[in-house]
């Protein structure tokens, strides 16, 4: 079972690889879902990160609607993560009747190839999960990242294995959010996943000392909880023992 990280920054990502993750999603701006790294986070993650990598391509938060524009960032930020020697990216792009954005997607895998390229959870977002799997296979993608339409993951099991039993190895189904150390195990078991993905976070206070009593501001961060990774991993590795030892 692969484990993957959704770090939101820099020092978080850092963080998930040094606790045993297998691959990390990298995005920013966790307020708004994720959106695409800044050019040094994306240097910085390459030059110091040995695992694979995987930055999320999404210009803003809100729909996965996007203009000419907006669509015409996306490609140049392929084009820098390609040039930077990621293994993969993230994205997803909708039609506004909830279908994925087969032209766009289509144009985008191709462009990002040899990378990997896995639909986040603008899956969750479509009107026919079924239907949408289709249309994401046929664009040549490699996996896609869902919560089973609702907003856990736990919630969603259901819909996830019939996702899984549908690809038949087609794509890979890897459920997220909601992820952690007391359920991966029986979510993989149940769903029959073989990628899981967590954000593992926990929210660190501020180390400044001075807070100015007129901003009214809380100043925490969102970070990886580096003991949940731990526990998150011991558990797939003790699974993936016990079944060799059968």
């Amino acid at each position: 079972m692969v484990l993957e990280i959704a770090a939101f920054n820099i020092s978080s990502a850092l963080k998930a690889a040094a606790s045993g993750a297998d691959r990390i999603e990298l995005c920013e701006n966790i307020g708004e879902g994720g959106t695409t790294p800044s050019y040094g986070s994306l240097q910085l993650a390459r030059r110091k990160i040995s695992i694979p990598v995987f930055p999320m391509i999404r210009p803003r938060g809100g729909d996965f609607i996007y203009s000419d524009e907006e669509f015409a960032v996306m490609k140049s930020d392929i084009n820098v993560c390609k040039l930077l020697g990621f293994e993969g990216i993230v994205f997803g792009i909708l039609n506004n009747n909830g279908t994925i954005d087969i032209k766009r997607t289509s144009i985008l895998v191709e462009m990002a190839y040899p990378m990997e390229v896995t639909i986040h959870r603008a899956f969750d977002r479509t009107a026919d999960p079924f239907l949408a799997l289709e249309d994401i296979i046929n664009c040549g993608c490699q996996r896609i990242l869902t919560s089973g339409h609702v907003p856990n993951a736990d919630d969603g099991k259901k819909l996830i294995k019939q996702l899984i039993d549908k690809a038949d190895d087609r794509i890979i189904i890897m459920p997220g959010s909601g992820v952690r150390s007391n359920n991966i195990l029986q979510l993989a078991e149940y769903t029959g996943a073989l990628e899981m993905h967590s954000s593992a976070k926990k929210i660190i206070p501020s180390d400044s000392k001075f807070k100015h009593a007129g901003m009214n501001e809380i100043l925490s961060a969102v970070s990886v909880d580096e003991d949940e990774v731990r526990k998150m991993k011991a558990i797939v590795a003790a699974s993936k023992m016990n079944e060799v030892s059968m």
